[in-house]
Parts: structure tokens; C-alpha cells; sequence
């Protein structure tokens, strides 16, 4: 988990905000934790009794006694005690039997604690999907398959069973077996998001004017993507055996076949040098209103593995200008692109890498972007892949 930020509950003015009813009742489990460090939790009914500045004190202070699961669920109601949290919980919780007393001038703290102790997954799961829009590069795997299947929902136990053989390599890997994958079904794709822990980490700290050690597992989130209409997934994750192992493991959870993705090159930057300006075209695509090559690179190779790089403003005006092209030789490796989309005063930056990777910034651009891709020659069809 991730280290424990307890500041939402370090002041007594910000306990004071919640509930104290819906506090106590959260506290009860804990009493005896509580009591011994000096806190003698009152009825929920009763009017006084509850010493928010102990209170605070406590919770700003855990030691090794501290219950792990009252540390996690304040780890969680912290993160979610925010207003993009109160309106995702609010939206969440409103066709189910969740039963919440939220009153005018309710933290959200408030909302965030009555839930998670009337389903903490629901928390767990919203504090999970902030992660999903986040990744900013995406390597892109292929189905070998000529038909595509339909995609079926995986049941609890296919999940499981996943998550059991990413614990292994995560185990294996001295990252512990604390795996959890969460899907959600869009409208065109289904996103999954892998939470696992990273190697134990070490931090100084200073803890009542001395020097100390802070020993903690971070937490880390994965992305995975599957597009059921042509059997890609796209996956953001930092290492490559990270990649192999969804790759591989996805595939059989949700396949029955480990090479379900075969890994092969997605994309080529060829048109590029073939097509010059042509190749960044645009009017037949809906959502871009202009697109324009900002930078090139040419992999030379030799002893030295010379790399050739060319940036401009506006790369395909400047060799008109000049009455030049890309040149020739030299495997074109990676190209940046400004792209001005229609749902955007501003353009965002898109670049491409001869192989499967992809990075841009914002993920609801992939599917105009896909498109727009496709329809240049960017992305090799499977009779062009030759397994680069």
C-alpha cells in the first residue's frame, strides 16, 4: 500500500466536520486499539465524550500496534475525500441500497467513511478508476487469431485465477502477492486495472527529534486495454517482463491462449517518407482538424548506433520551403506529431515509435487517433507484418 497520508484526519477541526455518529461507528472495531492508546470511544448516540484532539493526535501518529485494516480503510477514505471523490461516490451509490445521511455542510470525508463501511469495494474500486486515465504511453499487442471471438465478461473466478498467477510473478519478483485487477466495460473497449505492490522501500524520517526508518511496500497501477473489434490490447506498465506477463497471462485468463497476443509490430512510420505531406491528412477523419509532423528520427545504426534527429514547427512546410523530403536510408524510428483536435482549443502532442508504442495525453484519444492511423498506413495490416 501506498505510505500512509493521514492529513485529511490530522486536525480536530476536520473531524469535527464528520459526523461524529458515523465516526464512532467506524471507530468501533478498533476499541480496544483505541482505548489503549488513550482514547475511550463514547455511544454513537451520545452528545459528547469523543476528544477530537487525542483523536488527531492518534491518527497523525500510528505506531506498531496501529490495526493494518483501520490504517488501509483511512488510507482509502482519505484518498476519496475530495470533491472529484464526493460526486464519483455519489453517482456510484445511487441506484443501490447504500443507505448515507449527508447533511448541507457534510465533509467529504463524511460520505466517503459511511460507505466504505457499508461496502468498502465500491471505495476501493472509484479510488482504482482515478488511475485509469492517467498513463500517458501504451505499448499495443495483436491478436494472432484470423477471428476475432466475442468478448465475454470474465467471471469472479477467471479473476481470481489471473490474480493468482500475477501474485507468482510478483512473488518471484520480491514484490509480494497482493495483486488485484478491476474491469470495467466501455463502451468500446474493456479497461483493466492492475494494482501491485512494488519492492519494499526504505525512507528517513524524523519521529520525535530522532532519525528513523520508514519501511513500506509502495503501490503500483497498470493499465490494460482490450478492443473487442479487432482483438488488440494495449497495456501501460514501467517493465518489460511486466508486459510479457500480461501479455501472456490476459491472453489465457480471458483466451485460453497464452499467444492470444502475439506481440508483433503495430507501427511503421514509412508513410512518412513515401507519402510526405500527404501522409498527415486529415479531413476525412471526424474529431482532428489539423495535424502537423513536429520532429522525426532516423535510426542510422552503425558501430556508434548514430541516431538522426529533425525537429521543426512545422516539419513538412519547412522542407517544401526548401524543396526537400525525409530522407532516404536510415529506419525512421519515432515522429511527434501536434494534432489540434476538435473537442480542444489546444493541441496535444502525439508520438509515434516504429514497433507497437504509442504515447499521447489524454487516453480517450486513442479511438479518433486509431482511426486516423489506420487510414494513413501508419499501422502495418497483418499480410504487411514482418515481425519487426
Amino acid at each position: 500500500m501506498a505510505t500512509l497520508n493521514l492529513r485529511r484526519f490530522s486536525k480536530p477541526e476536520m473531524l469535527r466536520k464528520i459526523d461524529r455518529s458515523h465516526l464512532i461507528t467506524f471507530f468501533e472495531p478498533y476499541t480496544e486499539y483505541l482505548s489503549g492508546r488513550g482514547i475511550e470511544l463514547p455511544l454513537a448516540a451520545a452528545e459528547n465524550g469523543l476528544d477530537y484532539t487525542v483523536m488527531s493526535n492518534v491518527l497523525l501518529n500510528p505506531n506498531t500496534s496501529t490495526p493494518p485494516e483501520m490504517s488501509e480503510a483511512l488510507y482509502y477514505i482519505n484518498e476519496m475525500s475530495t470533491p472529484e471523490g464526493f460526486d464519483l461516490i455519489q453517482e456510484a451509490i445511487a441506484d443501490t441500497e447504500i443507505d448515507v445521511s449527508i447533511s448541507e455542510d457534510a465533509a467529504y470525508g463524511d460520505l466517503a467513511l459511511q460507505v466504505w463501511v457499508q461496502d468498502r469495494n465500491i471505495i476501493e474500486r472509484l479510488h482504482a478508476e482515478q488511475f485509469l486515465f492517467r498513463p500517458r504511453s501504451f505499448e499495443y499487442f495483436k491478436c494472432t487469431r484470423e477471428t476475432i471471438p466475442d468478448f465475454e465478461e470474465p467471471s469472479e473466478e477467471t479473476i481470481a485465477a489471473l490474480e493468482a498467477d500475477l501474485d507468482e510473478w510478483f512473488a518471484k519478483k520480491r514484490r509480494g502477492r497482493a495483486s488485484k485487477v478491476f474491469i470495467y466495460v466501455k463502451e468500446d473497449f474493456v479497461w483493466f486495472l492492475v494494482r501491485h505492490g512494488e519492492p519494499f522501500a526504505r525512507e528517513s524520517i524524523i519521529k520525535d527529534g530522532e532519525s528513523k526508518s520508514l519501511f513500506y511496500r509502495p503501490e503500483k497501477y497498470d493499465v490494460i486495454v482490450y478492443n473487442p473489434e479487432n482483438g488488440e490490447i494495449r497495456m501501460n506498465a514501467r517493465s518489460k517482463g511486466e508486459k510479457e506477463l500480461y501479455r501472456t497471462k490476459f491472453g489465457l485468463h480471458l483466451f485460453g491462449d497464452s499467444e492470444f497476443f502475439d506481440g508483433k509490430s503495430k507501427f511503421t512510420l514509412e508513410p512518412l517518407r513515401e507519402s510526405g505531406s500527404a501522409s498527415i491528412l486529415c479531413d476525412d477523419i471526424e474529431g482532428i482538424d489539423w495535424v502537423r509532423l513536429k520532429e522525426f528520427q532516423i535510426f542510422r545504426g552503425g558501430t556508434h548506433k548514430e541516431i538522426e534527429i529533425r525537429k521543426a514547427e512545422d516539419i513538412f512546410a519547412s522542407l517544401e520551403e526548401r524543396d526537400r523530403s525525409i530522407p532516404n536510408g536510415g529506419r525512421l524510428s519515432k515522429a511527434s506529431f501536434q494534432i489540434k483536435f476538435a473537442d480542444s482549443k489546444t493541441p496535444r502532442t502525439v508520438t509515434l515509435s516504429s514497433g507497437n508504442r504509442a504515447q499521447f495525453k489524454r487516453d480517450d484519444d486513442a479511438e479518433v487517433l486509431e482511426k486516423w492511423l489506420i487510414r494513413r498506413g501508419f499501422v502495418i495490416s497483418g499480410s504487411e507484418d514482418n515481425g519487426e
